[in-house]
């Protein structure tokens, strides 16, 4: 398939409300092209700083930072009986089998606790240790004041905003991905 089509495959859609990259007035100084660049090399940039960041709180507990991304994905469902190996691979956009491996040496260091499910044994569910729990307690001060600060510049409002804009991006790079892999 030509590059034309999968540019035109991709770009299909388009968002049913707002000025689109397409739409932007002719006397911006910036092509689109540079301004979704940017964007992207922006993006790029803070899942670095944002990688950087949890590994050194994943240092703090002795442990990886994928592993720290999968603590938090646990801590995050809020669920008493924990939260499907599944369940987590999907937030953290990785292999299933990936999440059993890193849970298995969690449960090892003490931080996570893996059961069947009661309603299908096939699944997995995975909780927070009482020991995770206070690990990542004593760093809740210091995240808390790490976020203030990379979001100091940001209302609720505007933060609310971004993460809505995000999420349509993220959602539009899943299915251009999609349909990527599908075309090759």
């Amino acid at each position: 398939m030509s590059a034309r089509r999968t540019r035109q495959t991709i770009a299909s859609p388009q968002p049913s409300s707002g000025a689109t990259i397409g739409q932007r007035s002719a006397t911006r100084s910036e092509s689109n092209d540079e301004i979704v660049g940017d964007f992207i090399w922006d993006i790029a940039s803070l899942n670095t700083h944002l990688e950087d960041i949890r590994r050194a709180w994943a240092r703090l507990l002795g442990i990886s930072g994928p592993q720290w991304l999968i603590l938090m994905a646990v801590d995050a469902s809020n669920s008493p009986d924990g939260i499907s190996v599944g369940d987590v691979s999907e937030k953290l956009h990785v292999q299933p089998t990936f999440v059993t491996a890193q849970s298995k040496i969690l449960e090892r260091s003490g931080y996570l606790r893996r059961q069947g499910s009661a309603t299908d044994g096939r699944i997995v569910l995975v909780s927070l240790t009482d020991q995770a729990r206070r690990e990542i307690a004593k760093l809740s001060s210091q995240r808390k004041a790490l976020n203030e600060f990379i979001f100091a510049d940001l209302s609720i409002r505007s933060l609310r905003d971004v993460t809505e804009k995000l999420a349509l991006v993220r959602n539009r790079a899943k299915m251009a991905a999609s349909r990527l892999e599908n075309e090759s």
